[in-house]
């Protein structure tokens, strides 16, 4: 190959490269928690989304509400931290609400399984409502297909429960996504299901 063609190929090369690239828009995040014991099972990385639609009263973290506010981060930062810590079990997508860029954080959370860790994400849609808008916004289908546990539903504080596992209400739950998306439908993580059992006088209804 001529040394013409050469250049021509690489450059054809990096344009695709680049292209693949700008598919998937910026991650804009509120910030990261390095450690966190309360965002799922283990010592985990929690990655707070920026910007949410839902405002629920009393959320914890309204300052992630904002879809202008926070900062934006490339994903290699995000991946270097984890890299960091030997120590950490997995990461987690909380907000503000990571469903509402679902886009940006595909590619996160590909690298985040090829690497071995566990992945939660946190959202205040529900299950059955995300797949029914799976139809015009495919990539919660992709983000989901990477995830192992979706804490869902909205933050409600009349059902508010500071004996709840990694989350905030009565009505939200712990879903094993896998098992889920291969069932069609809703199958609660184990760790409900035991909550439930050892608990049996809560009401759990969504």
């Amino acid at each position: 190959m001529a040394a013409s063609g050469r250049l021509l190929f690489f450059e054809i090369l990096l344009i695709t490269f680049f292209m693949s690239m700008s598919e998937y828009p910026r991650l804009r995040i509120a910030g990261i928690e390095p450690e966190s014991f309360v965002d799922g099972p283990g010592i985990r990385m929690t990655i707070f989304t920026q910007g949410c639609h839902h405002n629920c009263p009393g959320c914890q973290n309204p300052q992630t509400h904002d879809f202008a506010g926070g900062h934006f981060i490339e994903i290699d930062e995000i991946l270097s931290m984890i890299e960091e810590n030997p120590l950490l079990d997995g990461v987690t997508f909380s907000g503000g609400d990571p469903m509402d860029q679902a886009a940006a954080l595909v590619p996160l959370a590909r690298e985040i399984k090829e690497r071995g860790y566990n992945l939660v994400i946190f959202t205040g849609y529900t299950y059955e409502n995300i797949m029914k808008l799976v139809p015009e916004k495919p990539e919660l289908l992709e983000l989901l297909s990477f995830a192992d546990m979706l804490v869902d539903g909205p933050f409600i504080m009349v059902r508010k429960s500071l004996e709840l596992k990694f989350r905030g209400s009565t009505n939200q739950r712990l879903i094993d996504v896998q098992q889920s998306l291969s069932a069609g439908h809703v199958i609660l993580h184990q760790i409900q299901l035991d909550e439930m059992q050892e608990h049996p006088d809560w009401n759990f209804n969504t």
